[in-house]
């Protein structure tokens, strides 16, 4: 029986609607930065959209600097060039701008400019974040460019290590940003298949928390209505990525998938994040490969759970009814079937797949799935996704 006994916190202040980028001044000010070190991707950095939030700052006289050199999956050299580039600017505060990659990278700046010890000494185990110097974190204003991780309402950042090829998750209480600004009209230029990328990670977020065993209601039900928005606003926004409408729906349920996964994640999670360390994938694709062999692995513990779930989204044939669903929408926004559709040429021994089930069974995520995610339960789910059996 699950134990009611549980620790639950709900995210920051949230500026949600179309234009409210022009609100960054306030935020700022909110947050109590007036030197902010701007943060983005190399690829948004380049945009109109990175331009138009630097002319809002431009235009309110705010000095600030550029940071750029961010990952697609962040590596500890990116964290270090940035802790750089904030001591030298001076900079007093962090704007995290872009997709999951910037918004974890920009937190983690934040974090670590103040710390006297390595990263990895903060990962997300047990009581570990106690040992960063609180005072010294430096506040966060997150402005999502993506619906996808939800990393502006979160306390942790993902950073892989490159030495052990491994993704660590850093975590700490004041990493949360100070102040969200979720502008829809900021993710119109995403490409389809960012889109489909981002919100199938939103989806993953919102459906593993949904089926994680903790006691956590309150995040249970924000899961389930997550993964209605997804399922009923990411294909209109894949098939028109101007529609505002579906894009503000699509942000709604990235925050509330980010939200909800503090109830727990799963294997979803805890196969994609080897795959991405080791094969740099995308990682809301990756989820979007996993997802149906993780539920079908799944089902003993989750059928009636699901079948609940599929009835609230107006899915009919219980667990059955949602898995075509979910096959159906994968179809839909193009994602590969199998893992070799994703990772060109892939091809995995006894000892690789051996080495990402192990990874899989010791990663943070792993624990909040609905079955003990043992090395041959892992191991049997990624061969489930190469061959493409479900």
């Amino acid at each position: 029986m699950t134990s009611l006994t549980a620790n639950w916190s709900f995210p920051t202040a949230i500026r949600f609607g179309p234009g409210r980028i022009a609100e960054l001044p306030e935020a700022l000010r909110i947050a109590g930065i007036a030197r902010p070190l701007f943060v983005t991707d190399p690829g948004l950095a380049k945009l109109p959209v990175v331009g138009r939030a630097l002319a809002v700052l431009e235009e309110a006289k705010i000095a600030h600097g550029v940071f750029s050199e961010v990952k697609p999956n962040p590596v500890e050299a990116n964290l270090t060039a940035g802790v750089s580039a904030f001591a030298t600017g001076g900079h007093d505060g962090v704007i995290a701008f872009g997709g999951g990659s910037a918004l974890d990278l920009g937190k983690l700046i934040a974090f670590a400019a103040g710390q006297n010890r390595p990263v990895w000494d903060f990962e997300d185990v047990g009581d570990w974040w106690t040992r960063a110097d609180a005072d010294r974190i430096a506040p966060v204003v997150a402005v999502p460019t993506t619906a996808g991780t939800g990393s502006e309402v979160g306390r942790a950042g993902v950073l892989t290590n490159e030495a052990t090829h491994t993704k660590k998750v850093i975590f700490h209480p004041k990493m949360l940003p100070a102040v969200v600004i979720a502008d829809p009209e900021l993710t119109v230029g995403m490409p389809p298949f960012i889109t489909a990328g981002t919100g199938m990670d939103a989806l993953a977020h919102c459906l593993e928390a949904y089926c994680a065993p903790g006691f956590h209601p309150m995040a249970a039900g924000i899961a389930a209505e997550g993964v209605r928005l997804v399922l009923e606003n990411l294909p209109r926004v894949f098939a028109d990525g101007t529609d505002i409408a579906g894009r503000a729906q699509m942000m709604a349920a990235a925050a509330m998938g980010a939200t909800a996964f503090q109830k727990g994640l799963g294997a979803i999670h805890a196969l994609s994040h080897p795959i991405g360390a080791l094969y740099d994938t995308h990682h809301g694709m990756t989820n979007a490969v996993f997802m149906p062999y993780v539920l079908a692995a799944n089902r003993p513990a989750i059928d009636g759970r699901i079948a609940r779930l599929a009835a609230y989204c107006d899915i009919s044939g219980g667990f059955d009814g949602f898995a075509r669903e979910i096959l159906a929408l994968r179809e839909r926004l193009q994602v590969p079937h199998r893992l070799g559709g994703l990772i060109a040429g892939l091809d995995m021994d006894a000892a690789r797949k051996e080495l990402i089930a192990q990874m899989a069974i010791v990663d943070p995520t792993a624990g909040g799935n609905p079955v003990e995610l043992t090395a041959e339960g892992a191991r049997s789910i990624l061969e489930a996704a190469i061959d493409g059996a479900v």
